[in-house]
Parts: C-alpha cells; sequence; structure tokens
C-alpha cells in the first residue's frame, strides 16, 4: 500500500502543478475577450483567431484543470444529502462512484478522443473560419485531459482506500494528502497559538 500511497503522492503534485500553472490561463482569455471587444467597438474590427483563441484557452483549463479540481474536492456533489451520510458511507459512495462511473468514462472517453484527435492532426485540420486557428491543438486537449484526470481518479480511489484501512486522516475536505496537509497546518497553528498564551 505504501508504494501505491507514494504514487497517488506524485500524481497529486502533477494535478497541482498543471492546475496552479493552466489556471493562469483564464485570465489570458480574459485579456483577449476584452481586447477584442474593445477593438470591435472602437474600430469596428474583428478576428476570428482571437475569437478561437478565447474558447480554445477556455478548453484548455476546463479539461486539463480537472484532475486538479477532483483532486481539491471542488466538483459538484449534493451536499445536502451527502452530509447527512457517515464519513465511513461518504467513502464507499466515492469508491462507488470512482469505480463505476469515473474511471470507466474517463477510459471509454481516451478511447475514444485519441484516434479522433489524431486524424485532426494527421489532417492538419483547420478552422472552417477565415482567419481561424488549426483545429488539431485542440482537439488534443481532449486525450490529454482525460488521462490526467483518470490519473487522478486512480490516486483518489487509492487514498479512498488507505482512508479506510486508517493510513490517512479523513476530513470534511475529502481526507488524502491534501487532508493530512490542512491538519499539519492546523496542528501547527495551534502549538504557535499555545506558545504564543505561555508567551514564549
Amino acid at each position: 500500500m505504501s508504494a501505491l500511497l507514494t504514487l497517488s503522492r506524485i500524481i497529486d503534485g502533477i494535478s497541482t502543478r498543471i492546475g496552479r500553472y493552466l489556471s493562469w490561463l483564464i485570465m489570458l482569455a480574459v485579456i483577449i475577450a476584452t481586447v477584442n471587444a474593445l477593438i470591435r467597438k472602437i474600430f469596428d474590427q474583428s478576428s476570428n483567431t482571437w475569437l478561437e483563441l478565447q474558447w480554445v484557452l477556455f478548453g484548455a483549463v476546463f479539461l486539463l484543470c480537472s484532475s486538479w479540481t477532483l483532486l481539491s474536492n471542488e466538483h459538484i456533489r449534493i451536499d445536502i444529502v451527502n452530509s447527512l451520510f457517515s464519513k465511513r458511507v461518504r467513502n464507499w459512495i466515492d469508491i462507488f462512484g470512482h469505480v463505476v462511473f469515473l474511471l470507466p468514462f474517463t477510459i471509454i472517453m481516451i478511447i475514444v478522443s485519441i484516434p479522433f484527435a489524431q486524424r485532426s492532426f494527421l489532417l492538419n485540420e483547420q478552422s472552417v473560419n477565415a482567419g481561424g486557428l488549426p483545429q488539431w491543438p485542440a482537439k488534443m486537449l481532449l486525450p490529454i485531459g482525460f488521462i490526467l484526470l483518470f490519473a487522478q481518479g486512480v490516486s483518489e480511489l487509492i487514498k479512498r482506500i488507505a482512508i479506510m484501512q486508517g493510513r490517512l486522516e479523513d476530513t470534511s475536505s475529502g481526507g488524502g494528502h491534501h487532508a493530512a496537509a490542512e491538519a499539519e497546518a492546523a496542528r501547527l497553528l495551534a502549538v504557535a497559538e499555545a506558545d504564543k498564551i505561555a508567551g514564549r
């Protein structure tokens, strides 16, 4: 199990780095959209290149940061219902959801999207709009995004099993390595507060 937890930490590290860096693309997309809107209003001109770049950047963030969202336990769930269950039941629900829904879905999407992106790349597929961008880089985001999501799903499954075995702490934020870091930060704050009260 220790080898699997090491693998989980590596996957979590990759998801975190990719998510933190690529989330800045949102700001770039906003800047491009703003400049494009200003040019259109002031000079009555527009460019398909800049319009298409906006949705490519959005697609990159949505697809490539989805694994970071899963890691951070920020995906949508019905919290009102979820909060009624014990932690053990929630862990079983997460394991069931990952094994039956998330991992099979990502595998299907990887299998389907690789030939889809490969064909586009081999044809050097271009936009149907005049002055538009090549299409294959956007289509390559699909298999890459689902591979990252599959890997993070495996990591979350490993952590859920480790939590149920008592190897990792379980918290409201989803448990695992993230929860362990939160618990350590809380412990250090408590120690610092105690030292402050003791006058040390």
